[in-house]
């Protein structure tokens, strides 16, 4: 019994102490070194030669160290190296506290991807802040770097942004620039100034510049100062911003008092051209989004020399290839379980605008509700619903009495039962459509218009695994899929004809119809890289018409087919076409194939043909020749004699990588445009510009694997 007592008290005298220094410091510091030395009574280490000094996930090395085991503060020197998950930190002294990761650093140079710093003292103030004193920082991580950002006082927070006051920017040596004020996030991958300069046969030679500057945390602005040598000067402002909990945005004024050369007499001497532009995004909640789009173009030049000038055209060609006539709407949308509701008010402010084909000018506004795939709870049965409320208008150029507009009413009920027989899915279904107009195309009322609909959609899937192989195509076993597919569709003629009505879109230009569609897919998988790709698709789909209306034939229609083939992991081909059964001949042929020729280098060609159209060939050539070196050809050629025939465009573009800059040299000759050419100085780290210049070719599908 004494015995375990005294076995007791012997390991209490031996631990508790351990245990109160534990208490004491939670985390403990590793100090190695030739030579360490340990004071009990100063609860000190000394240690020097190769030293080390490990704290949680900070590594120190140095030559020599003193380390205060209760403060956790520590004095280093020779050759000081302290390294942590945000970066490293040179210098040839340091004083610094392990627990709050701050002290002060004698001649630090300092790396935090993508900067580099140097400075007389750099203070470490925080785990997330450093200050430099008389220093600078730089993207270049030579010991004379290229260019460098110089101030008294300079902020980093790694991951997240620089500050500076008084901040002067040097190429070399050289001083060359001065900032009262400089903040650059390091979330973003633009440059702070942007200047591209170059020639073209529009704008002569031209400097399009941008500066962006970080106003808060939230808001991102950039001022624009463009010459244009043949078309004058213009300035804009930019602005990126975040409302917290009320979404975010972006706003763009463009504005140019243009004066153009040569004009005929009596031509006026400017013309006043701007965009207004703002587009905001709200997620209210998790089921509910609101977007709203503002575009104001004021074009004095469209309105005095005719519509072949367009004020996007001219200086925004990039945006005018994708949309020439953007909108000004708002849609508010909202999600239930089963359906959605949707608020959609769209008003034409630029008078200007011409009528797009089944495009509503405006709609003042539209109210759409969804109900999709209700249970109704009777023998399997379901609901689809749609209720549309819409007042549209229809514009002349500019405001006249002869402008169309209509209140109509919408709504679509349909019943389907899904089944399964044997081995196919059926899907029958009948559905009504009642519509009403508040007048006709002459101004006159009339009854609600009604359309019947019944249809059957029936299919089914059958697959098969062959065990074969072949290391040459990267074939590993093989699923063979078949599903093919058949639709019946059919609906009654309208009890109004369209005739009768001002046509907006396609629910006032419904037809009669009474056909089958249609398709088969045949699909080829296998794995490589342990993943299940799809090495051969085939699709094909027609229409077989029933009855003969005012816009198809009876009998079959054109045939769509798709082919996609992967046989190599860095090879891909694409094909579809349009054939018609009746005049036996295709209509549209496309083809594309996109290769990966190594690292950074790459081949695409596209074939776009359409008959009695064009027959056009597009390729693209990625080189990369060394780290030093890329080289890119863009080539669009016309072979089809009803367009002008020949090169239609062609683009040469030479990269070289100047350390921590990449400059791009961009040559462009086009029968449009004639020549053009530009250079691009990009900062490695941050190498993303604002403004679509160059052409490239684009697959309709990008290689996945």
């Amino acid at each position: 019994m004494y015995k375990i007592i005294f076995l007791i008290l012997l390991i209490l005298i031996l631990f508790i102490p351990f245990f109160l220094y534990a208490q004491d410091i939670k985390e403990p510091i590793i100090v190695n070194g030739d030579r360490v030395e340990y004071s009990t009574d100063k609860r000190e280490v000394v240690a020097e030669g190769n030293v080390s000094v490990v704290y949680k996930d900070v590594k120190l090395t140095c030559k020599k160290i003193k380390v205060d085991l209760y403060t956790q503060e520590a004095v280093a020197e020779g050759d000081v190296c302290i390294k942590d998950t945000q970066g490293l930190i040179y210098a040839e002294k340091m004083k610094y506290n392990f627990s709050q990761k701050t002290g002060e650093i004698i001649k630090a140079k300092v790396e935090f991807t993508p900067y580099y710093g140097k400075g007389e003292i750099t203070q470490r103030l925080s785990e997330d802040q450093y200050k430099i004193i008389n220093g600078y920082v730089t993207t270049c991580d030579l010991d004379r770097p290229h260019y460098r950002i110089s101030s008294k006082n300079i902020h980093i927070y790694p991951e997240n942004k620089i500050v500076g006051e008084g901040v002067k920017l040097h190429l070399g040596d050289i001083p060359f620039f001065y900032l009262p004020y400089y903040a650059h996030s390091l979330k973003v991958p633009f440059m702070h100034v942007r200047f591209i300069p170059g020639k073209s046969r529009d704008w002569g030679e031209y400097l399009l510049s941008a500066w962006r500057l970080n106003l808060t945390p939230n808001q991102t602005a950039r001022i624009y100062l463009d010459y244009r040598s043949r078309l004058g000067i213009a300035e804009g402002f930019g602005l990126n911003y975040v409302l917290n909990n009320l979404g975010r945005g972006d706003y763009k004024f463009y504005y140019t008092q243009e004066r153009t050369r040569r004009l005929p007499q009596p031509t006026p001497a400017e013309f006043e051209r701007y965009l207004v532009r703002l587009r905001h995004n709200w997620d209210i909640n998790a089921k509910t989004n609101a977007i709203l789009e503002f575009n104001k173009i004021k074009d004095t030049k469209r309105m005095v020399l005719g519509t072949e000038h367009h004020f996007l055209k001219d200086y925004f060609y990039r945006e005018y290839e994708k949309e020439s006539q953007p909108k000004t709407y708002l849609s508010v949308n909202q999600n239930f379980p089963n359906s959605s509701l949707n608020l959609l008010i769209q008003k034409r402010i630029n008078p200007w605008y011409t009528h797009q084909y089944m495009v509503p000018d405006e709609k003042l506004p539209q109210i759409s509700y969804n109900l999709l795939s209700f249970p109704l709870g009777i023998n399997n049965l379901y609901l689809n619903n749609r209720i549309q409320l819409a007042n549209l208008l229809n514009k002349e150029a500019s405001p006249s009495a002869q402008d169309d507009n209509v209140v109509r009413f919408d709504i679509y009920n349909q019943i389907f039962i899904p089944t399964k027989l044997s081995i196919f899915n059926i899907n029958p279904f009948i559905a009504i459509r009642e519509t009403y107009y508040s007048k006709d195309k002459e101004g006159n009322s009339l009854d609600p218009r009604t359309v019947f609909y019944t249809g059957l959609d029936m299919n089914t899937y059958f697959y098969r695994i062959f065990n074969y192989s072949n290391n040459f195509f990267e074939i590993y076993r093989i699923k063979h899929s078949i599903n093919p597919n058949v639709k019946y569709l059919y609906n009654h003629r309208p009890t109004i004809p369209s005739s009768k009505l001002q046509i907006f879109d396609e629910v006032d230009n419904i037809e009669s119809n009474h056909k089958l569609n249609l398709e088969l897919i045949n699909k080829f998988q296998t794995q490589r890289n342990n993943k299940i790709i799809d090495f051969a698709i085939f699709r094909i789909n027609t229409d077989y018409n029933l009855k003969r209306n005012t816009s198809v034939h009876k009998g079959l229609a054109d045939f769509l087919t798709e082919i996609e083939l992967i046989p190599f992991s860095w090879l891909r081909i694409e094909t579809d076409n349009i054939y018609d059964p009746k005049q036996d001949n295709f209509e549209i042929v496309n083809f594309d194939l996109t290769a990966k020729l190594g690292e950074n280098r790459s081949l695409g060609l596209g074939h776009r043909y359409e008959r009695k159209g064009g027959k056009e060939l597009t390729t693209e050539f990625n080189w990369y020749f060394n780290p030093k070196w890329k080289a890119r050809i863009y080539e669009r050629y016309q072979f089809a004699d009803v367009k002008i025939k020949g090169l239609k465009e062609q683009e040469y573009s030479i990269s070289r990588d100047l350390h921590c800059w990449i400059m791009d040299f961009i040559y462009n000759i086009s029968k449009d445009h004639g020549h053009t050419f530009w250079f691009v100085f990009r900062l490695k780290a941050f190498p993303a510009i604002e403004i679509e210049l160059e052409q490239s070719y684009r697959s309709p599908k990008q290689n996945t694997e």
